[in-house]
């Protein structure tokens, strides 16, 4: 790597890091805890990179990138923040920067963007005026790497013209996506359409629901329920698409490819709007976000007028604990009950008891028929191994090797989930530390530890 870096941010240690890293790695840097030192070095025609935080003492960083742009055309910016919603990665987008990453970053990746940014020539993206909306109207919250990874797809598709499907299970905030998407492109102004297949009977069905749009979007929700019928008129719909037609997308919880392999879902349609497919993640797939999701909407409760409320270090354990199987929905519910039954301000673990104690533990994963249970799959692939042997019965030993097949992928599963972190993944599995080390060494379970900075 070659180059200057200037890196702007307010915590001592993470300047220390960074000037470390970047040093290593043969580049020059120049840090500093000030934005106006920032732009007077960028002036001055110094650094071929900048990595800047969002919150500074003098200043905002989202707001100094114009000015960057406008004194050094082309200059890549890396922004990189402690705030965890979609509105720091629209508005990133926003103002130009390069990339964006949250904190806490992970070291190697943020040295990989800067890398391909001092090599590779900066694209000029869409430029679009800022959406007034605050962040709190949308709960896409989240600090993990897939949750910022869907952000800056979405700031990435949301001026494009592209179909866009957004899969994900139930509650997971598929039509949150979309709403968002919409509110911050270039058709802001213009109406948001959410369309069931009802919308779409009768002979002007389509039509009047174009005329709904005005240029708009139409959400088309869950359609992969819709009827042949219903999915016929999308196809002829967007078939007479001219000038000035509304941005079409879909959400599904059910695996449309597999319903379109199985005859149940039109070829044409499955193609038609699919141009880019955003997958939202579920609670169990990003853990370290349920905490923050839950703090959330505590504050939100709050601010809408309800006591103050917090939780305890083990009522949030539990809670983080819990699978989710709503996801934010179920989260989101469970958080209003909560305030109001909770006796003290700090909730403890016997009210999260309580709330999640007639709930079920987990359910059927996207897809929402029995086939898709974690017991189902597991029952089939064991009947299939009986039958390979034709009528003779197994070799011995058969509970412990089948014990084993499920507990490795699990452990190494938690273990990427946490980090690495042995103490997070041990309470994630719920189970005792020193089980858990004798169970990866038994199991020759290699272990990586990503390092983090807050």
């Amino acid at each position: 790597m070659d180059g200057t870096v200037l890196v702007a941010d307010d915590d001592r240690t993470i300047r220390t890091v960074l000037t470390q890293a970047l040093t290593r790695a043969g580049c020059k840097v120049h840090a500093t805890s000030s934005l106006m030192t920032l732009m007077r070095w960028v002036e001055e025609g110094k650094g071929d990179l900048v990595i800047s935080d969002v919150i500074m003492p003098d200043g905002n960083g989202l707001d100094t990138l114009p000015k960057i742009s406008e004194a050094r055309p082309g200059l890549p910016v890396i922004v990189i923040s402690a705030q965890n919603t979609i509105m720091t990665a629209i508005q990133a987008a926003e103002a130009e920067a390069y990339d964006y990453l949250p904190k806490p970053f992970d070291l190697p990746d943020l040295m990989k963007r800067a890398a391909r940014a001092l090599e590779v020539k900066r694209r000029a993206p869409v430029q679009t005026e800022g959406a007034e909306r605050s962040s709190d109207d949308l709960p896409l919250v989240g600090r993990t790497p897939q949750m910022q990874a869907l952000y800056r797809l979405v700031a990435r598709v949301m001026n494009t013209d592209l179909p866009v499907m957004i899969t994900g299970e139930s509650g997971t905030g598929k039509s949150l996506i979309a709403k968002a998407i919409h509110d911050f492109s270039d058709r802001r102004s213009l109406p948001f359409i959410v369309a069931g297949a009802a919308d779409l009977a009768g002979a002007d069905g389509p039509s009047n629901l174009v005329a709904r749009a005005r240029g708009g979007s139409i959400l088309f929700d869950e359609v992969g329920d819709f009827d042949d019928d219903a999915q016929g008129r999308i196809v002829r719909m967007l078939d007479s698409f001219g000038d000035n037609s509304p941005r079409i997308m879909s959400s599904s919880q059910r695996d449309l490819m597999q319903k379109m392999e199985a005859g149940l879902f039109r070829q044409d349609l499955f193609y038609r709007l699919g141009g880019v497919t955003i997958n939202v993640p579920s609670l169990r797939e990003r853990v370290d976000d349920i905490p923050l999701l839950a703090d959330h909407f505590l504050a939100r409760s709050e601010r809408d007028g309800s006591a103050p409320r917090k939780l305890s270090a083990e009522a949030s354990d539990m809670i983080r604990a819990y699978s989710w199987p709503g996801n934010v929905r179920q989260l989101e519910n469970a958080m209003k009950r909560l305030v109001v039954t909770a006796q003290e301000e700090e909730i403890g673990r016997g009210d999260v008891e309580m709330v999640l104690g007639s709930q079920p533990a987990i359910e059927p994963l996207m897809g929402g028929g029995p086939a898709d249970k974690l017991s189902a799959s597991v029952e089939k692939h064991l009947r299939r191994y009986f039958d390979l042997h034709g009528g003779v019965l197994p070799p011995p030993g058969l509970y412990q090797r089948i014990l084993r097949e499920v507990e490795a992928p699990l452990i190494e599963l938690a273990l990427d989930a946490t980090g690495g972190n042995q103490a997070k993944c041990a309470t994630l599995l719920g189970i005792n530390r020193n089980t858990l080390r004798k169970k990866i060494t038994d199991l020759d379970i290699q272990v990586t530890r990503r390092r983090k900075l807050m």
